[in-house]
């Protein structure tokens, strides 16, 4: 059973520790507690590991966050993986600092990596990790917050949330959605 893990971001040392390259970071802690190194591949960096029997595909697309989509595709199409057998790591402004929502299908939510993926693979219908970074900003400077670098407070609190995201990967892809939804959501 092969599955794709999607950390979203965008590539370049001005991104490395800002909110919307969450994504990454995910995957980069996850590498590191399993073992594993990402390499330049084609529309990402890309990864391949075990994990329980299962064959996981983690990648952080190189295309920037606009065209994800791109990277998305090709690896769903290359590694002949269903959409339903995608999880999409990406922030999200609409939760709080540090709350996990993970779901099987929706809209983009006004997240332009999210709106790529669904333009390019056809589809709403594919599992997603919203990681929360809160949305303390005020009017017209969205993409200064979502561009900008987490505050000290939030930087402790990272890590402890970061190793739930990679619970969460971990039980994704043994489990399946509806039981690690019910087991993580709202914590």
């Amino acid at each position: 059973m092969k599955y794709l893990i999607v950390g979203l971001g965008n590539i370049g040392a001005e991104y490395e520790n800002t909110r919307h390259n969450i994504g990454f970071k995910v995957l980069d802690a996850f590498a590191k507690a399993s073992n594993f190194s990402f390499e330049p591949d084609r529309y990402a960096f890309s990864a391949t590991t075990k994990f329980k029997g299962r064959t996981l595909v983690c990648i952080k697309p190189t295309t920037y966050m606009n065209l994800s989509g791109k990277a998305v595709r090709y690896y769903m199409e290359t590694e002949k993986i269903p959409a339903e057998r995608i999880l999409v790591i990406t922030d999200d402004i609409a939760l709080p600092f540090g709350k996990l929502r993970l779901k099987g299908k929706g809209s983009d939510g006004g997240h332009n990596g999210l709106k790529s993926i669904i333009e390019l693979i056809g589809t709403q219908q594919f599992p997603r990790l919203r990681f929360g970074i809160g949305n303390e900003f005020s009017r017209g400077k969205q993409v200064n917050y979502v561009l900008g670098e987490w505050t000290s407070e939030e930087q402790e609190k990272l890590p402890e949330r970061i190793n739930v995201c990679i619970e969460i990967i971990k039980s994704f892809t043994t489990i399946g959605l509806a039981r690690t939804m019910s087991m993580y959501n709202n914590k």
